[in-house]
């Protein structure tokens, strides 16, 4: 029995820093993968400012296969910024994003267009086998798991999504670790799928111990974007209100000392000042905040109609005419 086709172009959109050494086995397993797919393919090879012969080895392999396509940055920019200059260079309805280390090996790749197929928004992988950083890879998913309620095992992995859903959200500086979490936060339905992490055989490693504390703080971040950023004043405007009142409390206090024990405290007078100021202040940053949010909203607004009149304007004008 034939397999089933899907009738979209799959772009796997593949970062590459420092791997002249991997680029050639990874563009031939793609190729070897790419012959039994059920979809066709494009290899978008992004080189974010390699100082060895990555760019090279990229050409070399363009001129070889013609599923590849590939852009390159002047300097080092991150994993987000190579990812969204792959999204621009990329032709397909489905993304794939995938390192060229051959940490993962692309044959795994069907598995995750899968549940795309059939109906998915976002599909993530979730790591099997040994490797180095499984103790905090496991402590950061199980955090994120709780933090964000989602059920998936492993929000730091390869993963597909549908097109769409990179132009609904917004990616800022190292938040291609989120992208499931501002999807399923944006409505998108996500899966996941098992694959296999090998061991690198060439090459060094890009993780650094100053990923672990700006990977904490990036998720506290994200936490707020998506929760109390959302209504802000309700958020610092009861932390406001609480501070306020002990404020008042505090001064009926120091009245009371003052006035009837006949003996008062400066202390004390400085703590309602504090309080009082600090109440005022997050009231007013609530305030402030209240005012971003409303502009970030028409901003995410004006992107989704832009969208929806781009993707009218692609349509035959017969098609037009009749929507």
């Amino acid at each position: 029995m034939a397999t089933e086709r899907y009738d979209f172009v799959v772009s796997t959109i593949a970062p590459a820093m420092n791997e002249a050494g991997n680029i050639d086995e990874f563009c031939r397993q793609y190729a070897e993968m790419l012959e039994s797919a059920p979809f066709k393919g494009e290899l978008v090879l992004i080189d974010d400012g390699s100082s060895d012969d990555t760019l090279a080895k990229i050409k070399e392999n363009a001129a070889r296969y013609d599923f590849i396509r590939y852009a390159s940055h002047q300097r080092n920019m991150g994993l987000t910024e190579a990812l969204q200059t792959g999204f621009t260079v990329a032709t397909g309805e489905v993304f794939v994003f995938y390192p060229t280390d051959l940490q993962y090996r692309p044959d795994d790749i069907p598995s995750l267009i899968e549940p795309i197929a059939q109906g998915a928004d976002v599909c993530t992988g979730w790591k099997q086998g040994r490797y180095n950083k499984r103790f905090v890879s496991s402590v950061y998913n199980a955090f994120s798991r709780k933090l964000f309620n989602l059920k998936v095992h492993d929000l730091n992995s390869v993963k597909a999504f549908r097109r769409e859903v990179v132009e609904q959200i917004f990616l800022r500086r190292d938040w291609h670790r989120y992208l499931v979490v501002l999807a399923a936060n944006a409505g998108f339905r996500v899966e996941e799928r098992k694959v296999t992490l090998y061991d690198r055989e060439w090459g060094e490693t890009k993780f650094s111990f100053w990923r672990i504390p700006v990977g904490v703080l990036d998720m506290l971040a994200v936490k707020f974007q998506i929760t109390f950023l959302k209504k802000p004043l309700l958020f610092f405007g009861a932390l406001g209100s609480i501070l306020f009142a002990l404020g008042i409390l505090v001064g009926i206090w120091a009245l009371y000392l003052r006035y009837v024990m006949g003996h008062g405290e400066r202390a004390m007078l400085y703590l309602v000042i504090l309080l009082l100021g600090l109440g005022g202040g997050l009231f007013m940053m609530g305030f402030i905040a209240e005012g971003q949010t409303a502009i970030k909203e028409e901003l995410g607004d004006l992107r989704k109609k832009t969208q929806l009149l781009i993707e009218r304007d692609k349509q035959p004008p017969s098609s037009r005419d009749q929507t």
